[in-house]
């Protein structure tokens, strides 16, 4: 029972198994009057990078121009993902460590880099908070550096853990009806239709805590 209800996130399902296809699909059912027109659909696109854009000046202020459009992008890509997985039939992505730590590692890898190489003293002074004292610092660098190593495995495991509570859910409901009258049937059918605007809350809200704690990890350096 447990090989088959996680058996939805099995990436291969075949020997021509082209399912990692989907991560790229938003991309590509994109036509190219979507970017040329102002459209009602380009323009509530525009409206919420920019509100997005405003949320990531507040953290990182004077370094938000160059960061930025990195950071959206990001949003833009996960949300895709994230939204796509719900449709029937769709492979998710962002129910995988591969997808999630393909982005976290190498982000918060070049950011340490950047930081240690050009700004080391800057980089010293978070690992002992200000007011810490004496006896205590070489605790406090401890747990400072244990806490810095964790960040792009948390960044991924809350991402890949919150999109498949929702979809094993789903997933253990959806086969409970096979056994249920139709009065129970019916019931399940609005439960699911809750759950399913749930998940995309969740998507949506996922999205969101990856790309903030991402800027701001990136505006301590």
């Amino acid at each position: 029972m447990m090989t088959n209800l996680f058996s939805v996130f099995d990436p291969s399902t075949g020997i021509l198994s082209m399912n990692w296809i989907s991560t790229f699909i938003g991309m590509m059912l994109m036509p190219m009057m979507f970017w040329i027109s102002p459209s009602r659909i380009y323009m509530m696109n525009m409206l919420i990078l920019s509100k997005l854009y405003k949320e990531l000046k507040m953290l990182m202020g004077t370094k938000s121009m160059g960061n930025s459009l990195m950071f959206i992008s990001m949003f833009i890509f996960i949300l895709f993902n994230n939204m796509f997985g719900l449709l029937p039939y769709v492979f998710t992505s962002s129910s995988h460590l591969v997808f999630t730590l393909t982005m976290a590692l190498p982000m918060w890898l070049s950011l340490m880099m950047f930081g240690w190489i050009n700004k080391t003293n800057k980089m010293f002074y978070h690992l002992i908070p200000m007011g810490t004292p004496m006896i205590l610092m070489p605790f406090m660098v401890c747990i400072e550096t244990i806490s810095n190593l964790i960040r792009p495995g948390s960044l991924a495991v809350r991402l890949t853990a919150n999109m498949i509570a929702g979809h094993l859910l789903m997933t253990l409901l959806g086969n409970m009806s096979t056994n249920m009258m139709n009065m129970m049937i019916m019931m399940l059918i609005i439960i699911q239709s809750i759950l399913m605007l749930f998940e995309m809350a969740v998507s949506i809200i996922q999205a969101y805590v990856f790309t903030i704690l991402s800027t701001l990890y990136s505006s301590e350096i």
